[in-house]
């Protein structure tokens, strides 16, 4: 039976170096960390065999992170010793608060520590809807992290360059702080133990043993988080964190449960590998897997070590354990297997919304089509990647979490699919209308030999309510245009909607026919619509013509520290605040609605994550479409008319 954890954290915590350390307590060095990239870690610890799926640091690959709950026994979530920068864990506490993954926080680098170990688990807890129980408590020698005090045995440790820690007795200075906070860490878990409650109240001294196994159960149940300190980079408490991990960590059975069903294994990522191909990677469940086995009702290629870049074929991946399966195309990320299917995730595990937009094309025009075929296999294995096709340029379009994930997109393109791609913005789907109603009479007439071209018509063009779109009608009397001719004319000024005078799309537009002449050999489907759309196009720029904005519902999310914040960025895209309210779904958390010109969006993620330290996020719903003047408006339709 194997274990497996997800290691989380902002970017320049340690996270690595941590995972780093864990597998070489009993082992050598894994490959490295690769920017932007998940990476699998399997280890040995005391004749167990266990997986570190150390996840990406940047919020533009939270998505990988979700992913990798998604198999997890138990998260370790790794922070900064700085109280100031534990806003930065509040986007991984929240997500792993909403997998239901038992999780311990990593105060991590304590030994640049500047702030008491309370003031950081105090920061910390603004965004923690459990308590957050101390672990261990620092020693401290001449302002240095010299060692730590191990609440629940009552031991003290020396770390030594190097070398194992030491055992001393605690030091004199730090009995009363050392009782305080072990007298807070049971007072906490007797909220969940009548039998610990007693012993504290009798105030008896509790027997480890049993505090062991509340402090496991309570992990499991997601009652407190526990937090331990470490200094990675020179191997203090990674020894003390792992014998942790060991005796609380929940069994894969566990993880199998809390995703409902019984699945044989669950995918949680996929790469195309150059000179490899497609790699799917899985945590199994339940009997094993076998190579041939069959799992979402196809057969299982070759599996091989997940840690690994040169496959190397497995004849058999035990419970629990996780590996890489090879020749296995109907492997997708994220999935639920059994034999027969695969089913969706659990609904806490939403892909991210992109908050980047931007169009591909290749550098070279001979990668047009192999640019295409390469962005749909990746968007096939990156799910927090979409793609779609602009509908007025036809211009491939990417949406993104980011600038760090457009950039792993190309170089992913250039490295492996050996495709060179630029981007560029997406234009802004303005729209116009027009103004007033008029009235038009248009004839086309032309003869060039043999049966000429001859229709009539006069037409209404009025503007209609808002998000009506285009609306036809007739109301022709006496056959003047012959019934046969009149879908013509509607087609013919449907035309002429797709580009009026100001250069965008036309909406919001009425179209009625009233009157007009045929020619009994002349006249034709073609040249009533040729009539329909020149009379629609010389309406509209007698109509007054009017730009047409989109305007978005957008919704901010964003740590409580920051809502002030939100305002002037608002305000500086001609935004508009609707309201906010406490984000019922995450401790700390605030909600802001607005609504937002279209043009807004572009670079507003970029002066969101400026403003919050990186951690906000937002959503953008179409609403509707509103009339721009003055300036602004004069300005968008010279460059809408620039030649390109």
């Amino acid at each position: 039976m194997a274990r497996c954890i997800a290691v989380l954290g902002a970017s320049h915590v340690g996270k690595s170096t941590l995972v780093d350390r864990l597998c070489e307590l009993e082992g050598r060095p894994p490959r490295p960390a690769e920017p932007y990239e998940l990476r699998c870690v399997p280890f040995r610890f005391l004749d167990q065999s266990w997986t570190a799926l150390d996840c990406p640091g940047s919020l533009e690959f939270i998505q990988d992170a979700a992913d990798a709950l998604l198999v997890a026994d138990a998260a370790l979530i790794v922070v900064s010793p700085d109280p100031e920068q534990a806003v930065l864990a509040a986007p991984y506490i929240r997500l792993v608060e909403s997998s239901g993954v038992p999780h311990f926080i990593v105060v991590n680098k304590m030994d640049e520590a500047h702030s008491r170990l309370r003031d950081i688990a105090a920061a910390l807890q603004a965004y923690s809807s459990s308590p957050i129980v101390l672990r261990q408590i620092p020693i401290r020698e001449c302002e240095r992290f010299a060692g730590a005090v191990d609440l629940f045995s009552e031991r003290a440790w020396k770390y030594r360059d190097g070398a194992q820690s030491a055992l001393i007795e605690i030091p004199e200075d730090l009995m009363d702080r050392e009782q305080e906070a072990r007298d807070e860490m049971l007072e906490s878990l007797s909220e969940y133990d009548d039998w610990l409650l007693e012993e504290i109240i009798e105030e008896k001294h509790p027997q480890d043993s049993p505090v062991y196994a509340i402090c496991a159960r309570v992990l499991a149940e997601n009652r407190v988080t526990e937090a331990f300190i470490a200094s990675a980079e020179h191997r203090n408490g990674v020894t003390r964190l792992m014998k942790a991990l060991r005796h609380e960590t929940p069994p894969p059975a566990a993880a199998r449960d809390r995703l409902g069903g019984a699945p044989a294994a669950v995918s949680f990522l996929a790469r195309h590998r150059k000179h490899v191909g497609k790699t799917t990677f899985l945590r199994v469940f339940g009997e094993g897997l076998k190579a041939g086995d069959t799992l979402g009702g196809g057969g299982v290629g070759m599996l091989s070590d997940a840690g690994s870049d040169k496959p190397a074929a497995l004849a058999e991946v035990e419970e629990g354990g996780v590996a890489a399966a090879l020749k296995s195309d109907h492997l997708v990320p994220a999935r639920l297997y059994t034999a027969q299917g695969g089913s969706e995730p659990p609904a806490w595990r939403a892909v991210a919304r992109p908050l980047l937009h931007r169009a591909l094309r290749p550098v070279h025009e001979r990668d047009d089509v192999k640019l295409s075929e390469a962005i749909a296999t990746i968007a096939g294995e990156d799910t927090g990647l979409t793609v779609s096709q602009d509908p007025e340029s036809g211009a491939q379009v990417v949406g993104v979490q980011g600038a760090l994930h457009l950039r792993r997109l190309r170089e992913n393109l250039a490295e492996v699919f050996g495709v060179e791609a630029e981007d560029y913005p997406v234009a802004t789907a303005f729209r116009e209308t027009i103004s007033r109603r008029v009235e038009t009479h248009y004839r086309h007439k032309k003869q060039s030999g043999g049966a000429g071209q001859f229709a009539d018509v006069k037409l209404t063009v009025a503007p209609s309510d808002r998000s009506e779109g285009f609306l036809f009608d007739q109301t022709v009397k006496g056959g003047a245009v012959p019934r046969q001719y009149i879908p013509a004319v509607e087609t013919g000024a449907r035309e002429a909607m797709r580009s009026g005078p100001l250069g965008f799309a036309v909406v919001d537009v009425s179209v009625t026919l009233l009157d007009g002449q045929h020619h009994a050999v002349d006249s034709s489907d073609m040249a009533f619509r040729i009539a329909g759309r020149s009379g629609v196009s010389q309406a509209l720029t007698e109509a007054g013509p009017v730009l047409l904005e989109p305007i978005f519902d957008v919704e901010f999310s964003v740590p409580s520290h920051f809502t002030g914040a939100l305002q002037p960025i608002v305000s500086s895209k001609r935004g508009h605040v609707l309201g906010f309210d406490r984000d019922p779904d995450a401790e700390g958390w605030d909600v802001m609605r607005t609504q937002m010109p279209g043009p807004a969006l572009e670079n507003l993620i970029a002066e969101l994550r400026s403003a919050t330290q990186g951690v906000g996020r937002y959503t953008a719903e179409f609403s509707h479409y509103e009339e721009l003047y003055g300036r602004e408006a004069e300005k968008i339709v010279t460059e809408r008319k620039m030649p390109s």
